[in-house]
């Protein structure tokens, strides 16, 4: 195992860290879930029983286009995560926010299943946020 010593005399990093390698992981499994909570609701979108008298009167299976695509760039994203790419940190955070709408939106078809996406979007968030900037070598 090695790992290299920078200038200061500390061991550093190459490109990741252990914040960064959560972040991607939960990433990742969030855009699996996501994507497959689209295609269920474009397949057979009598499988969610929507809540009555909701705010928000949404056509499921548009929503599922809509979880479907999100999911895959969710997915994608925490696969660059894995690379230490700093793009892929602010892109992942955009994303998750976006992923937290959606499942705002998606709280009337399952709402304990939306919850818990939510949680896990922000704990992506933070993982993102509280992760060491990548050193300059």
């Amino acid at each position: 195992m090695t790992t290299h010593t920078s200038s200061a005399g500390r061991q550093g990093e190459t490109h990741t860290s252990g914040w960064l390698v959560f972040a991607a992981v939960i990433m990742v499994f969030s855009g699996i879930m996501a994507l497959l909570g689209g295609i269920s609701a474009i397949a057979k979108d009598d499988v969610f029983l929507a809540t009555r008298n909701y705010v928000y009167q949404i056509n499921l299976t548009g929503w599922g286009w809509i979880h479907l695509i999100l999911g895959i760039v969710i997915t994608l994203t925490g696969i660059a995560l894995f690379t230490g790419a700093t793009w892929a940190r602010v892109v992942g955070v955009g994303l998750a926010g976006l992923s937290m709408i959606a499942n705002f939106m998606w709280l009337p078809y399952t709402p304990w299943w939306a919850l818990l996406l939510i949680a896990i979007d922000a704990l992506i968030i933070w993982g993102l946020c509280v992760a060491p900037r990548p050193e300059r070598v």
